[in-house]
């Protein structure tokens, strides 16, 4: 078969022409790349332009604001540890002292929701002797529960009832606020005030005018609440009738806020 000449350009046109494509694709591949990076670029620098003016046109004022209150509940841990040869010994007499406990509490008006148990554990108790290694001699068993009082002039009472039921564990007592927003509410209305008078000091000193409020923070100062620890003797645990003169005292609530303004 002879190949005719024409035959022959065409295909070789045609090849030239989808050679000549595909490099116009390349070509613009690369061109909306290119363009791509530029205009981010200058996205950048719009963005940049200006910052350092504008942040030489802000003040932060910080300013904090305290609320003295007295506390209005108290909180203590109180427990029992029973040793037995067997479990369900030592078991039984944990429960029985205990059941005694909570339900003197609740004899207190201490609302059952206001107890709630926090440990409850069993350990073997474990002697090591040189002629047969370590002997098993019995089991430990431990319990205990917070206690929420709400009356503060119960809470002498509560701990009281250690020594009475035979409780070995008390934690001490410790003393908070049960509904803490309302006071850092006026603490904060407080530090909101000083920055007010403070904003407006500078403003005058400075001869400067606020336009507007550029950012807003705020958080809890560290609060003193109040801890009370006592001895065993002292709850009545050591077999003597002391009830402790329980002094709740009072808390100190902080709120700190700041407040960057934008000036001209």
């Amino acid at each position: 078969m002879i190949c005719h000449p024409s035959h022959h350009h065409l295909r070789c046109g045609s090849f030239c022409k989808k050679l000549f494509a595909t490099f116009i694709g390349i070509f613009l591949v690369y061109l909306i790349v290119f363009l791509g990076v530029l205009i981010r670029n200058e996205i950048k620098k719009y963005d940049y332009i200006g910052i350092g003016d504008k942040s030489e046109r802000m003040i932060t004022v910080d300013a904090e604001g305290s609320v003295d209150v007295k506390p209005d509940i108290a909180m203590t841990t109180m427990g029992v540890t029973t040793k037995a040869k067997n479990v369900s010994d030592a078991q039984a007499e944990n429960t029985k002292i205990m059941n005694e406990l909570i339900a003197k509490l609740k004899a207190l008006d201490i609302a059952e929701d206001d107890i709630q148990t926090t440990n409850y554990n069993i350990y073997p108790m474990y002697n090591w002797t040189e002629e047969d290694g370590r002997v098993l001699e019995g089991y430990e068993v431990s319990q205990s529960v917070s206690v929420k009082i709400r009356d503060l002039e119960k809470a002498n009472q509560v701990l009281s009832l250690a020594g009475e039921v035979g409780a070995t564990d008390v934690s001490g007592l410790e003393f908070t606020i049960d509904d803490k927003e309302v006071y850092l509410a006026q603490a904060r209305e407080e530090a909101l005030e000083k920055v007010v008078e403070k904003i407006t000091m500078l403003s005058n000193s400075l001869g400067v005018r606020v336009l507007s409020i550029v950012s807003y923070s705020e958080y809890e100062g560290g609060t003193d609440e109040l801890f009370r620890g006592y001895s065993t003797l002292e709850y009545g645990l050591g077999g003597g009738d002391i009830t402790p003169d329980i002094q709740s005292g009072s808390e100190e609530v902080i709120m700190n806020v700041s407040v960057t303004f934008e000036i001209r």
